[in-house]
């Protein structure tokens, strides 16, 4: 039985060794399988670009969809025990039971939702990374670890800032990741640490936890995966723990750093505590916990994060949460740019003020239709409610949203409310001051961009002769959308962009929350190091602060696998 048909089977691996500053950016290309029988003559190409360009948007993709549940035996006491299948955790020096093992009658999507993380059996003695952190960890706690766990950071190809209005989006996960040693202890005490100098030891007791949304500092990060876990579990007395933590995912780089921390410390938590949960649930634990920190996030980063598979890309959907593989297009690689501008998206209400603009929004457009709207949040709501396409959603948007911004005074009229209904009901607590929204806008850019990542899809599945062109042509298309419709990039991002398009780059288009952090281009691979000398001339080697990093700044990667926890062979 192979590793895919049993989630809890060891397997003996080799941590991924490439960081940031390690990466090899010629190596790599992202191939999938293009049948002679779908080339044919000019016409029947054209024909084939204009059903992709012009397929009907208004339904969702064609995925599998279906969860399941696979649980560790629970603990006594009052804590809430989740329905599944009995096993034990070797790691934490349980016995074998039949755990992972499948229900004959459930389908592959079904069965592949249930699955728990994989556990996975490492050679620390082959794997440099893994020795130093081990070393690090003895130096700090005096013995060695008792595990590992890996949670990957993202890149989003296409579908920026419409997860949390419900749409699909199009990531996977990065070769770089979250990296932790871990040993549960007899006290009620979580100890971390970080290879990093720049981020301080950190040391709480279970019970006095206080995460400070005014002051995101990387441990609050952790905390919340903890605190998920706890809540979620009812566990009156966690354990205690020691962790070691090493990061290769760069900070504030809109390559989900933050998200990736949360995962890892909720996986952490779940194995640290006898549990289990499988890739779905721990996925949406992750999301709601992260909101701790007053992220107003949508779920696409903890979703990559666990759902992952090495060498693909995943369409997540919400509602349920469902992933399905998308096999990018053959001929091209992938590159990051960093554009070295930080923005910690929980310490800004750029990013919460989308999120408020999106459901003003969705409440508008829904009372103007005749709806429920005090129930409808999102702006995918709308549409379901409604039936009709994505096309005529947009044709909607036109019809009753004004360009002009909206105050908080014509929002309360408009709606029926007050300023105090406004401002409890709707608006975050971060959000209460803010009396402007752009609604016309935002909304243009949600349903344009959900649109987007369908034809991407669609692109990638059918594969015409000129798939790279047309994904690389979305890509721009995103980037000019959120630029000038989302408002989320910034002029250091839109000069990256520019130099990526003039040094070859096929699409390019700025990836996460924005107002910095990266850019993601399609390259052909061939054309790879003529680019990679190109941008670094004319991007980095301009700033001598750039430059000193621009091994960690300007990479290719490959699609990588979800989050693992790993033992000593």
């Amino acid at each position: 039985m192979n590793s895919k048909q049993n989630s809890f089977k060891i397997r003996t691996v080799q941590i991924n060794e490439t960081s940031c500053s390690e990466s090899l950016p010629g190596a790599h290309g992202l191939h999938c399988q293009r049948p002679d029988s779908h080339r044919g003559g000019e016409r029947e190409r054209e024909e084939r670009e204009a059903q992709l360009l012009l397929l009907p948007l208004g339904s969702g993709s064609d995925s599998a969809s279906g969860t399941g549940l696979t649980g560790y035996p629970r603990r006594g006491g009052t804590e809430r025990a989740s329905p599944g299948l009995s096993l034990a955790l070797s790691l934490c020096g349980h016995s074998h039971s039949q755990a992972g093992k499948r229900d004959p009658d459930a389908g592959e999507g079904e069965a592949m939702a249930s699955e728990a993380p994989p556990h996975e059996a490492v050679q620390t003695a082959e794997t440099p990374r893994l020795m130093k952190l081990k070393a690090a960890f003895i130096t700090k706690y005096g013995a060695p670890p008792s595990f590992y766990i890996r949670a990957p950071g993202r890149v989003n190809l296409i579908g920026e800032h419409i997860d949390y209005c419900g749409y699909a989006v199009l990531p996977m996960a990065l070769e770089q990741d979250i990296l932790a040693a871990v040993s549960p202890t007899q006290t009620e005490i979580i100890r971390l640490a970080n290879t990093n100098p720049v981020y301080l030891d950190y040391n709480v007791h279970i019970k006095k936890i206080h995460i400070d949304r005014t002051n995101p500092q990387w441990h609050y990060y952790f905390l919340c995966g903890f605190k998920g876990i706890q809540e979620h579990f009812n566990l009156i007395t966690p354990c205690g723990m020691n962790c070691m933590l090493d990061g290769t995912i760069p900070a504030s780089s809109g390559l989900s750093s933050s998200s990736a921390m949360v995962c890892c410390a909720g996986l952490i938590t779940t194995v640290v505590n006898q549990k289990a949960l499988s890739k779905v649930e721990l996925a949406e634990i992750c999301a709601k916990c992260e909101r701790y920190i007053g992220t107003e996030g949508g779920g696409m980063d903890q979703s990559i994060s666990f759902l992952a598979e090495k060498g693909t890309a995943k369409l997540i959907e919400f509602n349920p949460l469902r992933a399905t593989d998308v096999t990018l297009p053959s001929g091209a690689v992938f590159v990051i740019a960093n554009s070295c501008v930080e923005m910690n998206k929980a310490a800004t209400a750029h990013f919460n003020i989308r999120v408020v603009e999106c459901r003003l929004a969705a409440k508008i457009l829904a009372k103007s239709k005749g709806l429920k709207w005090k129930k409808l949040i999102k702006l995918r709501d709308v549409q379901t409610e409604l039936g009709l396409s994505l096309e005529e959603m947009l044709s909607a948007v036109e019809e009753v949203l004004h360009p002009e911004p909206y105050s908080s005074e014509e929002v309360c009229q408009y709606l029926g409310i007050n300023q105090k209904e406004l401002v409890t009901s709707i608006l975050s607590q971060n959000t209460q001051d803010v009396t402007s929204f752009k609604l016309h806008q935002r909304a243009k850019h949600v349903y344009s961009e959900a649109a987007r990542v369908l034809k991407f899809k669609n692109i990638c599945d059918h594969t015409p002769e000129n798939a790279v062109q047309l994904v690389g042509k979305l890509m721009h298309q995103s980037h000019v959308s959120c630029k000038d419709l989302y408002q989320c990039s910034c002029p250091e991002l839109d000069q990256l962009v520019d130099i990526c398009m003039q040094s070859g780059a096929i699409g390019c288009r700025l990836t996460g929350a924005g107002w910095g952090g990266c850019t993601v281009s399609m390259v052909p691979t061939d054309k790879l190091e003529h680019f990679l000398a190109k941008v670094q001339e004319a991007f980095y080697k301009t700033d001598a602060q750039r430059a000193a990093l621009q091994k960690q700044n300007l990479f290719a990667t490959q699609p990588g696998g979800g989050a693992t926890v790993y033992h000593e062979a």
